[in-house]
């Protein structure tokens, strides 16, 4: 019973992975071949993300690469091929996407981010904070009193800021 549990798990496993890309099959033509090459170096594999279809193991990048291939052999031009993929894929196909309203955000969102922060650290930096005004003699003597008092009492071992101990080592 437990053995035909397993072999159904591990079954049910080996179907969810993705099956493996079919081998390229290189163009004829070595200057097509160079061509698809360049081009596979600028489209992003829509699976891996962080890796362009020449260098990517998924499927998905399989079938891409063949298809770039596919169109520089029925003669398409790289911008032609480019336009498809991003017809098919979205701009996020393109390591380099165009510059337009709908990418914006993409070019210049981390110009704008860097931009605000430093922005911002320069308006910390050049606000002043307020300065301390000197006790009023009202206050001095408020003060005063509430050091006599018996319910605060100083740290015997504090010393005030401007006494001067005696010269050691590190003074």
């Amino acid at each position: 019973m437990r053995r035909a549990l397993l072999i159904a798990l591990a079954s049910v496993g080996l179907m969810a992975a993705e099956p493996a890309a079919a081998p390229d099959r290189p163009l004829a033509d070595a200057r097509q071949e160079a061509r698809a090459q360049r081009l596979f170096d600028g489209i992003r594999c829509v699976v891996c993300q962080h890796e362009s279809i020449a260098d990517s193991p998924a499927g998905i990048a399989g079938d891409m690469r063949r298809l770039v291939r596919e169109e520089i052999d029925a003669g398409q031009s790289d911008q032609a091929i480019r336009d498809d993929l991003v017809r098919r894929y979205g701009d996020f196909v393109l390591f380099r996407p165009p510059v337009r309203a709908g990418t914006w955000l993409l070019w210049f969102g981390p110009l704008t981010l860097v931009l605000l922060a430093g922005g911002g650290l320069m308006v910390l930096a050049r606000r002043r904070r307020p300065e301390t005004l000197p006790l009023s003699p009202d206050e001095e003597r408020r003060l005063a009193e509430l050091l006599r008092d018996e319910a605060v009492c100083p740290d015997p071992d504090a010393t005030m800021p401007n006494d001067r101990q005696q010269a050691g080592p590190f003074n």
